[in-house]
């Protein structure tokens, strides 16, 4: 194990003006994938243990559910794993490097129900964009929610976005929930996933 040396997988940012620099934000150089809004980290804590071949950033505006990735990930002793604490759609336009990731998971986002609200919504008409910048040529983009309005729009967005093209989520990845992914299960209401694979440049 080799775990940063504050003993803690948080990472300050020295900027909210310049991009990460990842090299120094991990140990080694892997693969990278992002959970933008990562809850209580159950997922992500649990999906890191599994591939240590890989990196992993999870984003949460929450302090006290950034901590729990902290707390999660160092008693396991994860040096692959690390946590930001700031709006999720700043940390994917101006933070993140450009082509730097594998995977972007977007699992229950805030699906600002009402109709003079839906403005909010992460996954908008921009978001395809983004997330074509942020990852690798092949890289994915992995879905979850409990709203049917909010699914319909996701695949609206990345369905009218040539960039990207629908592809199945594997097994191994539908079978590891979220922390509210397992209460929305528990009264009945499923689980409606997507996902997008970016398409290499022509």
């Amino acid at each position: 194990m080799n775990l940063p040396a504050s003993n803690s997988l948080l990472h300050d940012l020295p900027s909210i003006l310049e991009r990460i620099n990842l090299a120094r934000l991990f140990d080694a150089v892997r693969p990278l994938e992002v959970e933008l809004g990562c809850g209580d980290a159950s997922f992500l804590v649990e999906y890191a243990r599994r591939h240590p071949l890989q990196n992993f950033i999870g984003v949460e505006r929450l302090l006290g559910r950034i901590q729990k990735l902290d707390r999660k990930g160092r008693r396991l002793g994860l040096n692959n794993l690390r946590g930001v604490r700031i709006e999720s759609a700043y940390f994917l336009e101006y933070l993140l490097p450009p082509n730097c990731a594998t995977a972007l998971h977007i699992y229950f986002p805030d699906p600002w129900p009402k109709k003079k609200h839906r403005r909010f919504r992460l996954i908008n008409e921009k978001f395809p964009a983004l997330a074509g910048r942020t990852l690798l040529a092949g890289g994915v983009v992995y879905l979850r929610t409990d709203d049917q309005d909010y699914f319909q729009q996701m695949n609206e967005v990345f369905g009218a976005a040539p960039a990207f093209g629908p592809v199945e989520t594997p097994a191994e990845l539908a079978e590891l929930t979220t922390d509210f992914e397992r209460d929305f299960n528990a009264r009945g209401i499923p689980t409606r996933r997507a996902a997008y694979r970016l398409r290499p440049a022509a």
